[in-house]
């Protein structure tokens, strides 16, 4: 579907930004997994403002990014709106360490999702010009550091708080890898990339949205609204019995497994029909949430947290190679953004209803909804294929 394979060794541009993801989630992660302690415990929020936080986040992120992706289609390069998007999420995340009030944590996310979103899509369409005909690579790749980062990041903050670091003194020291990560952007050198014309760009952009990447968005859609913050699932952890040091390796565990199969699935959408994978993802997605809605023992979630990762690998590279496809190499930046922006701006009706399904009716039946909703996404992704390959027959 995307050609032979090879072996080739990845552009520098897309080696230098999975360094500079590596290190961003170093620092992300050394917050996100305490965040749901720290806020139900310290600063005695309940779950549903987790969903809120997460998902207002999430929002504001998806509406940048949607943004970002038409200036990057508009203007000679990508690298300028990338780098400040990494220097400002770097900059203020640690301020959570502050935060003496739960909308204190909302807002540091919000803006921290600000960098995010004027840095995501732009960043996507600049490692897919790099690429060429090894998206699956590069975005596995771009994944796997991603991923990596997120080990590192939660066994450094275990290591200090086993040292009695505060919580607030690990939020601070977060600060670190993210100036290293602002460091390398300025190292990337960008692939020459001739604009295009007011006018020829404004007959472009009518035909980003065609049947074909409108109806894989709304597939997007529909299982997105069931993908919440992944911090239910630490505060379901939580509450099966994990302790607070025990929940950053819990996430550490979770996202070395994600590392592995971001790689193979990266790998594996350069040579297998990419829809077929995502929707094997979302099966995972499927068990994973309806086996810790009904878990009962501790060992029940390291489990299920380590299969947790074969969802991630088959869908997030994937998702995003397989986007590559569906565009010309001019419509990327704003393909990418519809794409960050369907996926960020359900994401705070997501956590709401998460939210309030857990604390109506428990986690199990908030969990299982979840599952069936990525069950239903799943069967739609493989009509949405099989009817994209008669409309190419035909």
């Amino acid at each position: 579907m995307t050609g032979t394979r090879t072996r080739a060794r990845l552009p520098a541009a897309v080696i230098l930004l999975g360094f500079t993801s590596l290190f961003t989630d170093v620092g992300t992660e050394m917050i996100f997994p305490l965040l749901p302690v720290f806020l139900t415990e310290v600063l005695k929020a309940g779950p549903a403002y987790i969903g809120l936080v997460e998902g207002a986040a999430d929002t504001v992120s998806s509406l940048l990014k949607l943004a970002s992706g038409v200036v990057a289609d508009r203007v000679p390069r990508r690298k300028p709106l990338v780098l400040f998007g990494y220097g400002l999420a770097s900059a203020v995340r640690p301020f959570v360490a502050l935060a003496t009030q739960p909308w204190h944590v909302l807002a540091v996310r919000v803006t921290d999702r600000v960098g995010k979103g004027i840095r995501g899509s732009p960043r996507d369409a600049l490692i897919a010009d790099a690429a060429g005909d090894r998206a699956g690579h590069a975005f596995g790749y771009q994944s796997a550091m991603d991923n990596l980062g997120a080990v590192v990041g939660p066994l450094i903050a275990t290591a200090l708080v086993a040292l009695g670091m505060s919580l607030r003194g690990v939020f601070w020291i977060a600060v670190i890898p993210g100036a290293i990560a602002t460091a390398l952007v300025v190292a990337v050198r960008e692939p020459a990339r001739a604009p295009a014309s007011p006018a020829v760009a404004g007959v472009r952009a009518a035909g980003v949205l065609t049947p074909t990447l409108t109806s894989y968005l709304g597939i997007l859609a529909l299982f997105s609204l069931g993908n919440s913050s992944d911090g239910f699932l630490l505060l379901r952890a939580r509450s099966l019995g994990l302790s607070t040091a025990e929940i950053p390796i819990l996430w550490s565990v979770l996202n070395a497994s994600k590392v592995v199969w971001a790689w193979l699935g990266g790998d594996l959408a350069d040579r297998v029909p990419r829809a077929r994978l995502i929707a094997i993802g979302w099966v995972v997605y499927a068990l994973v949430y309806a086996g810790l809605g009904e878990a009962t023992a501790t060992w029940q979630v390291w489990a299920l947290f380590i299969l947790y990762g074969v969802f991630y690998g088959l869908t997030e590279p994937v998702e995003k190679a397989l986007l590559k496809d569906l565009v010309r190499p001019e419509q990327r930046g704003r393909a990418y953004g519809a794409y960050n922006f369907v996926a960020g701006i359900t994401a705070l009706p997501a956590g709401l209803m998460t939210g309030l399904l857990w604390r109506t009716w428990g986690p199990a039946r908030a969990l299982e909804v979840a599952a069936a909703l990525a069950g239903a996404a799943g069967v739609a992704i493989l009509v949405w294929d099989a009817w994209r390959g008669r409309v190419k027959v035909d």
